[in-house]
């Protein structure tokens, strides 16, 4: 297939088409605005349904029925609008649904502002909604990825019957590269014979619930929620290694578009003799700790560099055991740390 030149937002709502979803449910926040747009535009041309609901609390409920019909469904928005569906991802989560959510996100705290953040990274890794559950989250660096991993996202929901979050920065979702649409390795998937289709008498009916008084019948829901994700570590990490192939000064882990500027400064620096590591996690739940355990061995020093104020640090420093100094480098508000500010304290890192 041939590549397109996109914006970020559309190629997920094209992947997510690709990847056999004909329904999306969703409230306006920019900066995914395009998202939905897209979706208006093209789920009518392959007989699919797009319905603007008359709140993000709304959209995350109608994402409930949808799934529990065994359809391939998913949603996006940002910050504010994710905060606002954490209980319904919590019921799903509970339900054992498949679903993908994107989120684009903004700046913050509070409503914030529209230009490009990693702050959402406690709300999806560390479960926003309540109780003991988990989503995988995917984080992006590119378009082309972006379009990669929402269609990679329908198959690891679909096989573990999971939500699954994408989460992009606000310059993932609005700039434009080429990319193209090519269905990840296919893999087995079990059967939906949990769905509520209409039994019509033929089977017993299935209900779909997250709604357990019994105590012990709640424990064992839990019990099935703690092997999946087992099961979700064991089989679905994954991260990028970048100029990690020798010993380096310092260790850089970054993730998203911050990851690829942290690229560009880390060619730059070879040049001049300074040699850093990388270590993209692409999972970010479940966090590749053994990997930046193991990258951290070659190195100094090791440094979380975010645009937010530090919120995978935390991560990084269970990851390195406490075995190399860890520090951290970042921005807020929207600003995007520059080349040559990552440069600057990679430099002040080194000595």
């Amino acid at each position: 297939m041939a590549k397109k030149l996109m914006k970020g937002n559309e190629a997920i709502g094209e992947a997510a088409i690709q990847a056999g979803c004909k329904h999306y449910f969703a409230y306006p926040i920019t900066p995914q605005n395009e998202v939905g747009e897209y979706m208006a535009r093209r789920l009518p041309e392959i007989g699919g349904l797009f319905v603007q609901a008359e709140s993000e609390l709304g959209a995350s409920n109608m994402l409930f029925g949808a799934a529990a019909t065994g359809t391939r469904v998913f949603t996006s928005s940002s910050g504010p609008g994710i905060s606002l569906m954490s209980e319904a991802f919590s019921y799903m989560a509970g339900a054992h649904l498949p679903v993908v959510i994107v989120d684009i996100v903004r700046a913050g705290p509070g409503l914030g502002g529209i230009l490009p953040s990693q702050s959402d990274y406690f709300q999806v890794t560390k479960g926003g909604g309540h109780g003991d559950y988990h989503m995988v989250v995917l984080a992006p660096s590119s378009v082309q990825e972006a379009a990669t991993l929402t269609m990679t996202g329908f198959d690891i929901a679909d096989f573990y019957k999971t939500p699954v979050l994408i989460l992009g920065d606000g310059m993932v979702g609005q700039m434009m590269e080429p990319v193209e649409f090519t269905l990840p390795e296919k893999r087995s998937l079990p059967p939906k014979d949990w769905a509520t289709t209409g039994c019509k008498g033929d089977r017993k009916p299935n209900i779909v619930r997250s709604l357990h008084l019994d105590p012990y019948k709640l424990e064992q829901n839990n019990l099935e929620l703690q092997k999946k994700y087992k099961e979700i570590i064991k089989n679905e990490i994954k991260y990028e290694s970048y100029n990690t192939e020798t010993n380096y000064d310092v260790l850089v882990v970054s993730y998203g578009m911050m990851a690829r500027i942290c690229k560009t400064v880390i060619d730059s620096l070879k040049t001049q003799g300074i040699n850093i590591g990388l270590i993209r996690p692409i999972t970010l739940w479940p966090f590749p700790y053994e990997a930046v355990e193991k990258a951290s061995d070659k190195a100094k020093k090791v440094v979380s560099i975010e645009m937010s104020y530090g919120q995978m640090l935390e991560d990084v420093q269970l990851a390195v055991k406490a075995k190399k100094p860890v520090s951290f480098f970042g921005r807020a508000g929207g600003i995007v740390p520059s080349v040559e500010e990552v440069t600057n304290e990679l430099k002040r890192l080194v000595g």
